[in-house]
């Protein structure tokens, strides 16, 4: 291609310079023989004077207009074929030169490597039957050599694909393990968390000071109602004098005092103080005081309990361990003319199946001339159908959210 002239090779402008003077001597050929036709004609006839020239052609100026042009094209067709003819034969002329150069490097490759083996040291250039031999086994060689290499590559490639079909087949099958998992996990991540959180939280904390304490001793403390269980290294607020249908919220805040007619004491009172608090709840959960019951089992008889109540510092010490339904409120209710204290909470760890129960009789301060509780607490506590329970797991949630309870 040639830019100055219109993308046009060289060779194309002279074809087409060639093309040209042939339509001109054509042309100008049959504008001599139209002229020698009329000035024939005009002699013969002299009517013929005044008719245009050209007006009659034989047909030996036709003859002669399309043998030019044969005789054109026919030397146009020959240039072309001819010169496609040489092109072919200056390749395959390269091609053998290519391939020599190709043998002979073999030639001197397999020459090289005898000389350097000590196989051959005698033998020369001049004697190449044996070379010529050897570089058509190395030849077969290479071709088995590329042979075995496009089978291990289609090998791999037919391995790939196939474990290619194998993962999409998997990918479903691990989506649906996947989903399965989350659920799973969503509804009982508690029964893994919540023992270990058992001895985490509260957990085996160094115990703080108030294993000092002479439970002889009655103490002022603050004002704010607390539970505090050494032991656990439990240190929790208390919500005193709510509601039934308050204990619940209470216990997302802390732990909470839970009456019911029979037992509805308060710190100091002969009768029944019943404390309930969570032993679980989803590891996801807000609600820091979740696990706050967690090591309840682990009391033993003879621990202490300690309440702040009112400004004074009221000891129990732990008497005896039980584990009951959560319908079986009446277990809470106990003819005693001693102050006791319940702690309740789920078990076991992680399920709201049943409740556990755990009593302490108060050894500090003295009770002589103390107070019974009241009778029967107000209106809207004088019925339960069954003790508080840990917070719902994630499906129980979605249920109540559905059923409006």
């Amino acid at each position: 291609m040639d830019s100055k002239n219109g993308g046009q090779s060289s060779s194309d402008l002279q074809r087409q310079a060639a093309a040209a003077l042939a339509r001109k001597k054509v042309l100008a050929a049959y504008a001599e023989n139209a002229r020698k036709t009329a000035r024939e004609a005009s002699a013969s006839d002299g009517h013929l004077k005044n008719e245009p020239i050209g007006s009659k052609i034989n047909s030996e100026s036709w003859k002669k207009y399309h043998s030019a042009w044969q005789d054109y094209y026919q030397k146009y067709y020959s240039e072309y074929y001819s010169k496609a003819a040489r092109t072919y034969i200056e390749k395959e002329k390269l091609k053998q030169a290519r391939a020599k150069a190709e043998e002979e490097e073999i030639l001197q490759s397999l020459t090289r490597s005898s000389a350097r083996l000590g196989k051959n040291p005698g033998m020369s250039l001049g004697t190449g039957k044996n070379l010529q031999q050897s570089a058509s086994e190395s030849s077969d060689e290479g071709e088995g050599v590329r042979t075995e290499l496009r089978q291990r590559i289609r090998k791999k490639a037919t391995e790939s694909a196939k474990k290619t079909h194998r993962h999409r087949r998997l990918m479903p099958i691990l989506a649906g393990l996947a989903v399965v998992f989350l659920i799973l996990f969503l509804q009982y991540n508690r029964l893994i968390f919540a023992p270990i959180m058992a001895y985490v939280s509260p957990g085996n904390a160094p115990a703080t000071s108030i294993d000092a304490v002479d439970p002889t001793i009655t103490q002022e403390v603050s004002a704010d109602p607390r539970l505090i269980i050494p032991k656990l290294n439990i240190d929790v607020p208390v919500h005193f004098g709510i509601t039934l249908d308050e204990v619940m919220p209470a216990m997302n805040n802390g732990v909470a005092h839970y009456r019911i007619a029979g037992a509805s004491a308060y710190p100091g009172e002969i009768g029944n103080l019943v404390i309930t608090g969570h032993s679980a709840g989803d590891v996801y959960s807000s609600n820091q005081y979740k696990y706050i019951f967690s090591g309840l089992e682990r009391l033993e008889d003879g621990d202490l309990i300690y309440i702040n109540y009112n400004l004074v510092r009221y000891t129990y010490q732990v008497t005896k361990k039980e584990v009951v339904e959560p319908s079986n409120v009446s277990a809470l209710v106990v003819q005693t003319d001693k102050p006791l204290l319940t702690l309740v909470t789920c078990t076991p760890l992680g399920t709201s199946r049943y409740r556990l129960l755990v009593t302490a009789e108060q050894i500090s301060p003295d009770y002589e001339g103390a107070e019974k509780s009241e009778n029967l607490p107000t209106v809207d506590q004088n019925t339960s159908e069954a003790m508080p329970s840990n917070e719902p797991s994630f499906f129980e949630g979605i249920w109540n959210w559905m059923t409006g309870q």
